[in-house]
């Protein structure tokens, strides 16, 4: 079955820079947009970043434009999401999705996800 496993997560201070990466397996990786979710307590599900099969075409919300980037690399069945000059705003439970075809930020288009993992920052 498919499975995305999310990793990186952490407490984190503002001036860090971490990593989240998401390895898939269960499915014909390069078939499929990668997307990034976050869901902060008290707080709906929102879009982060998604990147398409390629990786030539990446989306972000406006909240994290210019301060994370996203990536993908197909021969390790892996996409990865990159965050710079965090903001406690930042905090949350980031969660990878799969979607076949092409890429978009609506969440209700990904039919596979992660169980999530925890950054927290610190200011």
């Amino acid at each position: 079955q498919v499975q995305l496993v999310e990793s990186g997560g952490r407490l984190v201070q503002a001036v860090n820079s971490p990593r989240l990466s998401c390895a898939a397996s269960g499915l014909t990786f390069s078939s499929y947009a990668m997307g990034w979710f976050r869901q902060a307590p008290g707080k709906e599900r929102e879009f982060v970043a998604a990147i398409n099969w390629s990786g030539g075409t990446a989306y972000f919300a406006d909240s994290v434009q210019g301060r994370f980037c996203i990536s993908r690399d197909n021969a390790k069945n892996t996409v990865y999401l990159q965050m710079n000059s965090l903001e406690p705003e930042d905090t949350a439970v980031y969660s990878c999705a799969a979607k076949f075809g092409t890429i978009n930020s609506y969440s209700r288009d990904y039919s596979y996800w992660g169980q999530g993992t925890q950054v927290t920052v610190s200011s």
